[in-house]
């Protein structure tokens, strides 16, 4: 499996990168999977790691992983993973212009 992808602006990466994964059959086995199953899957994991490391979008990672974006959502929210992160001060904050327009 190769991942090659063009990076945005927005990573402020010059050069293109490649990453290779090495795995068997024996693995698609054990998952019960095929081929084009387990790549997907993989392509969607590291983008979402990337995701959660920062600085990129959910629009550049489902970009990243090659599937349309309701799709990312919905596996980041199967993988546990917030797509909006607030705060405790960005939420009290909020609080306090809620209870202004009581």
């Amino acid at each position: 499996m190769v991942f090659e992808h063009e990076y945005p602006e927005e990573c402020k990466i010059a050069v293109n990168r490649t990453l290779s994964v090495n795995y068997n059959d024996s693995l698609l086995d054990a998952l019960g999977i095929t081929k084009e199953q387990f790549e997907e899957e993989a392509r969607i994991a590291i983008a979402i790691k990337i995701y959660k490391m920062g600085g990129v979008s959910t629009g550049w990672a489902a970009d990243f992983a090659g599937v349309p974006k309701p799709l990312f959502l919905d596996k980041l929210s199967e993988y546990g993973v917030e797509q909006f992160e607030i705060s405790a001060e960005e939420l009290q904050q909020d609080v306090i212009v809620a209870q202004r327009h009581l």
